[in-house]
């Protein structure tokens, strides 16, 4: 399952993670984001062990949203490293999103 990232736990999840990381940053009213939804937790399965996969809600966590200047959603981005290395904006099939995140590991 996707994790549940926050303005919290975002640095200790995200910035210090070993693995590369794709973060979902979505919105319950958001249509194309329920469409990337199962994507993103079938994902997570997909990934255990070797890519750590979460979801940020932008309505409840504005800070994380508002430092990666997060406008349009659904947004994902990978993380390596504590870096953005990838970022992909709207819903795209779950091919690309597996494509994105095999090239970091």
């Amino acid at each position: 399952m996707a994790l549940e990232i926050t303005d919290a736990n975002f640095e200790e999840l995200v910035l210090k993670s070993d693995k590369p990381v794709l973060v979902d940053f979505w919105a319950e009213w958001c249509g194309p984001c329920r469409m990337v939804g199962p994507i993103v937790e079938e994902l997570s399965k997909d990934f255990d062990g070797k890519a750590v996969v979460g979801k940020v809600n932008v309505d409840l966590n504005s800070q994380i949203s508002a430092n990666y200047g997060i406008r349009n959603i659904p947004t994902l981005l990978i993380f390596k490293n504590g870096e953005i290395v990838d970022k992909q904006v709207g819903a795209v099939p779950k091919a690309t999103l597996a494509a994105k995140i095999e090239a970091q590991l």
